[in-house]
Protein backbone atom coordinates (compact mmCIF):
# COMPACT_ATOMS: atom_id res chain seq x y z
CA UNK A 1 0.00 0.00 0.00
CA UNK A 2 2.89 2.42 0.61
CA UNK A 3 5.65 3.59 -1.69
CA UNK A 4 8.70 2.35 0.20
CA UNK A 5 9.96 -1.13 1.08
CA UNK A 6 8.89 -1.23 4.71
CA UNK A 7 9.06 -5.04 4.74
CA UNK A 8 12.86 -4.75 4.47
CA UNK A 9 13.11 -2.84 7.76
CA UNK A 10 14.52 -4.58 10.80
CA UNK A 11 12.75 -4.02 14.15
CA UNK A 12 13.74 -0.59 15.40
CA UNK A 13 14.47 0.77 11.90
CA UNK A 14 12.42 3.39 10.08
CA UNK A 15 11.98 4.95 6.65
CA UNK A 16 9.89 7.57 4.88
CA UNK A 17 7.01 6.47 2.68
CA UNK A 18 3.96 7.85 0.87
CA UNK A 19 0.36 6.79 0.67
CA UNK A 20 -0.73 7.63 -2.88
CA UNK A 21 -3.71 7.66 -5.19
CA UNK A 22 -3.60 5.58 -8.37
CA UNK A 23 -2.48 8.76 -10.19
CA UNK A 24 0.42 9.24 -7.74
CA UNK A 25 -1.09 12.17 -5.86
CA UNK A 26 -0.09 12.22 -2.21
CA UNK A 27 -2.75 11.20 0.30
CA UNK A 28 -0.33 11.33 3.24
CA UNK A 29 3.36 11.47 4.03
CA UNK A 30 4.53 8.81 6.48
CA UNK A 31 7.50 7.87 8.60
CA UNK A 32 7.21 4.12 9.15
CA UNK A 33 8.80 2.53 12.22
CA UNK A 34 9.00 -1.26 12.50
CA UNK A 35 8.46 -1.86 16.20
CA UNK A 36 8.37 -5.66 15.90
CA UNK A 37 8.17 -8.23 13.06
CA UNK A 38 4.38 -7.81 12.89
CA UNK A 39 3.98 -4.29 14.33
CA UNK A 40 4.46 -1.03 12.41
CA UNK A 41 3.96 2.53 13.65
CA UNK A 42 3.02 5.04 10.93
CA UNK A 43 3.81 8.61 11.94
CA UNK A 44 2.02 11.32 9.97
CA UNK A 45 0.56 14.80 10.41
CA UNK A 46 -2.02 14.85 13.25
CA UNK A 47 -4.85 15.82 10.90
CA UNK A 48 -4.10 12.88 8.58
CA UNK A 49 -4.33 10.03 11.08
CA UNK A 50 -7.93 9.10 10.35
CA UNK A 51 -7.38 9.55 6.59
CA UNK A 52 -4.50 7.06 6.65
CA UNK A 53 -6.45 4.58 8.75
CA UNK A 54 -9.51 4.75 6.49
CA UNK A 55 -7.43 4.33 3.33
CA UNK A 56 -5.59 1.29 4.67
CA UNK A 57 -8.81 -0.32 5.90
CA UNK A 58 -10.45 0.27 2.52
CA UNK A 59 -7.84 -1.94 0.83
CA UNK A 60 -7.36 -4.50 3.58
CA UNK A 61 -9.59 -7.13 1.94
CA UNK A 62 -8.79 -10.56 3.42
CA UNK A 63 -5.48 -9.57 5.01
CA UNK A 64 -5.25 -10.39 8.69
CA UNK A 65 -4.18 -7.01 9.99
CA UNK A 66 -5.46 -4.52 12.53
CA UNK A 67 -5.21 -0.81 11.73
CA UNK A 68 -5.77 1.44 14.73
CA UNK A 69 -5.15 5.05 15.64
CA UNK A 70 -2.64 5.82 18.40
CA UNK A 71 -1.94 9.16 20.04
CA UNK A 72 1.62 10.02 21.00
CA UNK A 73 3.49 13.07 22.21
CA UNK A 74 6.95 13.62 20.80
CA UNK A 75 9.71 16.19 20.61
CA UNK A 76 12.70 16.73 18.35
CA UNK A 77 16.26 16.62 19.60
CA UNK A 78 18.43 18.57 17.16
CA UNK A 79 22.10 19.11 16.41
CA UNK A 80 24.75 18.15 18.92
CA UNK A 81 22.06 17.15 21.41
CA UNK A 82 20.90 14.45 18.99
CA UNK A 83 24.44 13.29 18.23
CA UNK A 84 25.35 12.97 21.90
CA UNK A 85 22.03 11.59 23.11
CA UNK A 86 21.74 7.99 24.20
CA UNK A 87 17.97 8.15 24.01
CA UNK A 88 16.22 5.78 21.64
CA UNK A 89 14.69 7.94 18.96
CA UNK A 90 13.58 7.92 15.35
CA UNK A 91 16.07 9.55 12.96
CA UNK A 92 14.51 12.63 11.37
CA UNK A 93 16.12 14.04 8.18
CA UNK A 94 13.69 16.93 7.76
CA UNK A 95 15.83 19.78 9.10
CA UNK A 96 19.26 19.33 7.55
CA UNK A 97 20.96 18.70 10.91
CA UNK A 98 21.26 15.53 13.02
CA UNK A 99 17.84 15.02 14.62
CA UNK A 100 15.97 12.42 16.62
CA UNK A 101 12.24 12.31 17.27
CA UNK A 102 11.67 11.07 20.80
CA UNK A 103 8.21 9.54 21.17
CA UNK A 104 6.57 9.60 24.62
CA UNK A 105 9.88 10.42 26.31
CA UNK A 106 10.83 13.00 28.93
CA UNK A 107 12.36 16.19 27.59
CA UNK A 108 16.02 16.67 28.54
CA UNK A 109 16.78 19.22 31.22
CA UNK A 110 18.53 22.38 30.05
CA UNK A 111 17.82 21.89 26.36
CA UNK A 112 17.18 25.13 24.46
CA UNK A 113 13.72 25.27 22.88
CA UNK A 114 13.65 26.52 19.30
CA UNK A 115 10.96 28.91 18.14
CA UNK A 116 8.57 27.89 15.37
CA UNK A 117 10.29 30.35 13.03
CA UNK A 118 13.74 28.89 13.77
CA UNK A 119 12.47 25.39 13.06
CA UNK A 120 10.77 26.59 9.88
CA UNK A 121 14.03 28.16 8.72
CA UNK A 122 15.79 24.81 9.12
CA UNK A 123 13.05 22.99 7.20
CA UNK A 124 13.09 25.47 4.33
CA UNK A 125 16.89 25.45 4.07
CA UNK A 126 16.76 21.63 3.94
CA UNK A 127 14.14 21.84 1.13
CA UNK A 128 11.84 19.52 3.06
CA UNK A 129 8.27 19.66 1.74
CA UNK A 130 5.38 19.72 4.18
CA UNK A 131 1.87 18.43 3.62
CA UNK A 132 -0.57 21.29 3.15
CA UNK A 133 2.20 23.65 2.01
CA UNK A 134 4.44 22.12 -0.65
CA UNK A 135 2.42 18.91 -0.89
CA UNK A 136 -1.17 18.93 -2.14
CA UNK A 137 -3.24 17.42 -4.94
CA UNK A 138 -1.37 19.45 -7.58
CA UNK A 139 2.06 17.98 -6.82
CA UNK A 140 3.77 14.79 -7.94
CA UNK A 141 6.31 13.19 -5.55
CA UNK A 142 9.26 13.78 -7.91
CA UNK A 143 8.50 17.50 -8.08
CA UNK A 144 8.87 17.76 -4.30
CA UNK A 145 11.96 15.53 -4.19
CA UNK A 146 10.03 12.80 -2.41
CA UNK A 147 10.98 10.06 -4.86
CA UNK A 148 14.56 10.22 -3.54
CA UNK A 149 13.65 9.73 0.10
CA UNK A 150 10.28 7.98 0.23
CA UNK A 151 10.01 5.72 -2.84
CA UNK A 152 11.44 2.28 -3.60
CA UNK A 153 11.86 1.47 -7.28
CA UNK A 154 12.45 -2.24 -6.63
CA UNK A 155 9.54 -3.26 -4.37
CA UNK A 156 6.28 -4.79 -5.54
CA UNK A 157 3.18 -2.97 -6.73
CA UNK A 158 1.46 -0.21 -4.79
CA UNK A 159 -1.06 2.47 -5.79
CA UNK A 160 0.61 5.17 -7.88
CA UNK A 161 3.65 3.07 -8.81
CA UNK A 162 3.17 3.25 -12.60
CA UNK A 163 3.05 7.08 -12.90
CA UNK A 164 6.04 7.42 -10.58
CA UNK A 165 8.12 4.89 -12.53
CA UNK A 166 7.07 6.36 -15.88
CA UNK A 167 8.18 9.85 -14.85
CA UNK A 168 11.52 8.57 -13.55
CA UNK A 169 12.45 6.35 -16.50
CA UNK A 170 10.75 8.05 -19.44
CA UNK A 171 10.56 11.71 -18.49
CA UNK A 172 11.52 14.27 -15.89
CA UNK A 173 9.89 16.64 -13.44
CA UNK A 174 9.14 20.00 -15.04
CA UNK A 175 9.62 21.85 -11.76
CA UNK A 176 11.34 21.38 -8.44
CA UNK A 177 11.75 22.91 -5.00
CA UNK A 178 14.28 25.71 -4.60
CA UNK A 179 15.25 27.94 -1.68
CA UNK A 180 14.94 31.69 -2.27
CA UNK A 181 16.01 34.77 -0.38
CA UNK A 182 13.47 37.52 -1.03
CA UNK A 183 14.45 41.12 -0.39
CA UNK A 184 12.58 43.08 2.25
CA UNK A 185 10.64 41.97 5.30
CA UNK A 186 7.20 41.23 3.89
CA UNK A 187 6.23 37.58 3.75
CA UNK A 188 4.84 36.53 0.35
CA UNK A 189 1.59 34.61 0.52
CA UNK A 190 1.29 30.95 -0.38
CA UNK A 191 1.16 30.54 -4.17
CA UNK A 192 2.61 34.02 -4.71
CA UNK A 193 3.84 33.96 -8.35
CA UNK A 194 7.55 33.97 -9.19
CA UNK A 195 8.60 35.85 -12.31
CA UNK A 196 11.76 35.54 -14.43
CA UNK A 197 12.40 37.67 -17.52
CA UNK A 198 8.77 38.80 -17.53
CA UNK A 199 7.37 35.25 -17.41
CA UNK A 200 5.76 33.44 -14.50
CA UNK A 201 7.98 30.45 -13.68
CA UNK A 202 6.87 29.25 -10.26
CA UNK A 203 5.11 29.86 -6.98
CA UNK A 204 6.02 30.31 -3.32
CA UNK A 205 4.87 27.60 -0.93
CA UNK A 206 6.44 28.57 2.44
CA UNK A 207 8.15 31.68 3.80
CA UNK A 208 9.73 32.85 7.05
CA UNK A 209 11.77 35.86 8.13
CA UNK A 210 15.50 35.20 8.54
CA UNK A 211 18.72 37.16 9.07
CA UNK A 212 19.34 37.61 5.34
CA UNK A 213 15.76 38.63 4.49
CA UNK A 214 12.76 36.48 3.79
CA UNK A 215 13.61 32.81 3.31
CA UNK A 216 11.18 31.02 1.00
CA UNK A 217 10.62 27.56 -0.41
CA UNK A 218 9.18 27.56 -3.90
CA UNK A 219 8.39 25.43 -6.92
CA UNK A 220 10.40 26.77 -9.87
CA UNK A 221 10.43 25.45 -13.43
CA UNK A 222 13.40 23.23 -14.24
CA UNK A 223 14.66 25.37 -17.14
CA UNK A 224 15.22 28.44 -14.92
CA UNK A 225 18.99 28.78 -14.27
CA UNK A 226 20.15 28.39 -10.69
CA UNK A 227 21.75 31.85 -10.77
CA UNK A 228 18.76 33.62 -12.32
CA UNK A 229 17.44 36.68 -10.55
CA UNK A 230 13.74 36.34 -9.82
CA UNK A 231 10.88 38.57 -8.77
CA UNK A 232 8.27 37.81 -6.11
CA UNK A 233 5.71 40.59 -6.34
CA UNK A 234 7.62 43.90 -6.20
CA UNK A 235 10.62 42.29 -4.47
CA UNK A 236 13.71 40.79 -6.05
CA UNK A 237 14.81 37.29 -5.07
CA UNK A 238 17.93 35.20 -5.45
CA UNK A 239 18.28 31.46 -5.24
CA UNK A 240 20.40 29.62 -2.70
CA UNK A 241 22.36 26.61 -3.89
CA UNK A 242 22.27 23.45 -1.80
CA UNK A 243 25.55 24.20 -0.03
CA UNK A 244 24.66 27.73 1.05
CA UNK A 245 21.09 26.74 1.96
CA UNK A 246 22.28 24.28 4.58
CA UNK A 247 22.34 25.59 8.17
Amino acid sequence: MVSNDVAALEPGESCDALLLTAKARVIATLRVVRRAPDNFLLLTEPELGETVRAELLRFRFAARADVELEEHRSYLLLGSEAEESRAEGIPNPDYGVPALEIVDGAEPEGAEELSEDALEQLRIRARTPRFGKEIDERVLPAEAGLDERAVSFTKGCYPGQEPIARLRYRGHANRGLRVLVVEGNELPGRDAPIVHAGKEVGRVTSAVRAAEGVLALAFVRAEVPADAELEVGPARARQLDLASARP
